[in-house]
């Protein structure tokens, strides 16, 4: 039986994610770490899996070590988008907040699968013109040199939130509902292409399952990770 931790789990893909992994029956406890809690859960969710650590500062977790050890997964899907921030800004929550948690996870969790959710277009060579995709791939590439068991680096694109899920971005939630019917249509047309939240939360918890070493993971990789 796994114990699993989530950052981020009150975002779209947190959302998502929190709920598979409430549903995996090979997982007994789920650890949300956020500045605030999560909604209340959708009807038939386990809630008695949930611990919820609720703290402003995710910078300074010494605190939670105890309750932060023996962990076989982290899920890390806290993000913000870049739209309108510096870079040191971005980088500050980006880069800085997630090897801050790391670091302060290995020590305690060596053989821990850490999941990451970085995005299509993450610049790995750290040197293109986009800033968030520069910062993304400095931030995957400091988790790559970092001694867990395994590290999976999540880059997926289009994502239809699914169960109702919902971004707390005010504009994703009103482009959302105008994009349905094409995500639709096409969706089947390109598998793999287009993921939805579940696919998105099964594949982490298959990449826990599986511990396969350090991988990338583009959306069709996320997407057959998801089906094994």
């Amino acid at each position: 039986m796994m114990r699993i931790l989530i950052l981020g789990a009150t975002g779209m893909v947190g959302q998502g994610v929190l709920r598979e992994t409430l549903l995996a029956k090979d997982v007994s406890e789920v650890i949300s770490l956020a500045r605030s809690p999560v909604e209340p859960l959708p009807p038939g969710d386990p809630a008695h899996k949930l611990t919820q650590l609720v703290h402003r500062d995710l910078f300074d977790l010494d605190s939670f070590i105890p309750q932060l050890t023996n962990l076989d997964a982290c899920f890390f899907c806290l993000g913000l988008s870049s739209l309108g921030m510096s870079e040191a800004d971005y980088s500050h929550i980006t880069y800085d907040l997630t090897l801050s948690v790391a670091k302060m996870l290995l020590p305690h969790n060596p053989m821990m699968t850490f999941v990451y959710v970085s995005g299509a277009g993450t610049d790995s060579t750290e040197q293109g013109k986009s800033m968030w995709a520069r910062v993304k791939g400095k931030t995957e590439n400091a988790l790559l040199d970092m001694p867990f068991k395994a590290t999976y680096l999540f880059r997926p694109g289009v994502m239809q939130p699914l169960h109702g899920v919902k971004s707390k971005t005010k504009a994703y939630r009103l482009l959302y509902p105008l994009m349905w019917p094409f995500i639709t249509v096409l969706k089947p047309l390109m598998p793999g292409v287009i993921l939805t939240t579940e696919n998105v939360a099964l594949a982490m918890l298959n990449a826990a399952r599986l511990c396969e070493g350090d991988k990338i993971m583009e959306s069709k990789d996320i997407y057959q990770l998801s089906r094994r």
